[in-house]
């Protein structure tokens, strides 16, 4: 049997922590195992993680951005769990890397759905995140060439670089070239893209890949 997936949570409000953890306690493959109320508590438990979620606005005073790189400089990756009323804040979030945005006030299954996804390292991609990040004034324009842009968007929405090289007549070696080349741009203007994942988020940002629908299923 698979181990459950092991989840940290960074929020101060008591009745958040305990509403997500009831959330999980029927849920076989996730497990909470850490809550703290700062980043920096939750990196002395020293528990091994599988995800952090984290609250933007935390009573420390910290900045989502600054605590999403802490996160991420000790090999965790970030969930944001918030009333996602501040799109600055988000885009801060977002600017660091998390892997997506969820609401306090979305129900039960869409939380816990968002939980597994980022659980396993899956984007989690809604329309509150890609709102905040829409337009925003600080994302520099990288320069993508049009062949870049198609590259970027066949293999960004889920194509295997083989099958972005039989769609667009380019060998597969050319592909992956370019793909280097995307990542290096993204990379010099400060918003680096390393995972396929990654690559998802900038071209949903740049306009390459449409803003997605919420599910109301």
């Amino acid at each position: 049997m698979t181990p459950p997936r092991r989840i940290g949570l960074v929020e101060d409000h008591e009745s958040v922590a305990l509403g997500l953890e009831s959330m999980l306690a029927g849920e076989s493959d996730l497990e909470l195992v850490a809550t703290a109320g700062t980043v920096s508590e939750l990196l002395s438990t020293a528990a091994e993680l599988d995800l952090v979620i984290l609250d933007l606005r935390l009573a420390d005073g910290s900045g989502p951005q600054d605590n999403v790189r802490a996160l991420r400089d000790r090999g965790l990756e970030v969930l944001v769990f918030t009333g996602a009323d501040n799109p600055f804040l988000v885009r801060s979030a977002a600017r660091a890397g998390v892997l997506g945005v969820v609401r306090k006030s979305e129900d039960v299954r869409t939380v816990v759905a968002a939980v597994r996804a980022a659980a396993s390292g899956q984007q989690v991609v809604t329309t509150d995140w890609a709102a905040a990040i829409d337009g925003d004034p600080q994302l520099p324009d990288v320069g993508l060439s049009p062949r870049q842009q198609e590259v970027l968007t066949l293999y960004a929405s889920g194509e295997k670089a083989s099958r972005v090289a039989r769609l667009t007549g380019l060998s597969e070696q050319t592909v992956n070239d370019y793909l280097g080349r995307i990542r290096q741009k993204y990379a010099d203007a400060g918003r680096p893209a390393p995972t396929k994942t990654d690559l998802y988020k900038r071209a949903v940002e740049d306009g390459w890949l449409p803003v997605p629908e919420r599910n109301n299923q």
